[in-house]
């Protein structure tokens, strides 16, 4: 079995054609920090208002480019759950095929709790998670998306 790890980005905007991540966070199955980073998108962020992030903020900062190498080997052979997989999956170069196995977070909530909301922030507030951080940011909706996840768990619920 695979070690789980769950992971978060936030990015220059919604598409995954032009759109560029701009923060990326990666946590394992016990709750530890492995990777909480800025990356700099080699071009202008058109959604500062979600997450607050500015172009400023990351200038200084690698590019995905640059640190792929070391987020490939946290993620190689990896089960990683992410929260909304369709959307996070298509900024990384190899679509995250480095992984073992990528599960969503989102769709296992939504099955079992088969109602129309099913947004990280509604999934984290059902269960009781006291959020850490700001939400959209990349860590704390790392560690929202892992409480989820670890909810579903203990629940008994696997579908998804």
């Amino acid at each position: 079995m695979a070690q789980i790890v769950f992971l978060d980005t936030e990015t220059t905007g919604l598409s995954g054609d032009t759109d560029k991540i701009i923060e990326l966070a990666i946590v394992d199955y016990n709750g530890e920090v492995l990777f909480d980073k800025l990356i700099n998108p080699a071009r202008p962020i058109n959604n500062s208002h979600i997450h607050n992030i500015t172009d400023r903020m990351v200038a200084e900062y690698l590019t995905l480019d640059e640190c792929w190498d070391e987020i490939r080997s946290i993620l190689k052979d990896k089960h990683i759950v992410i929260y909304n997989k369709s959307f996070d999956t298509k900024f990384f170069p190899d679509k995250l095929k480095c992984a073992k196995n990528v599960s969503c977070a989102m769709t296992r909530f939504r099955n079992f709790h088969q109602g129309r909301k099913y947004n990280l922030r509604y999934a984290a507030q059902h269960i009781g998670y006291q959020w850490e951080g700001e939400a959209h940011r990349a860590l704390a909706d790392t560690k929202a998306t892992r409480a989820v996840w670890l909810w579903l768990e203990q629940s008994g619920y696997s579908k998804g």
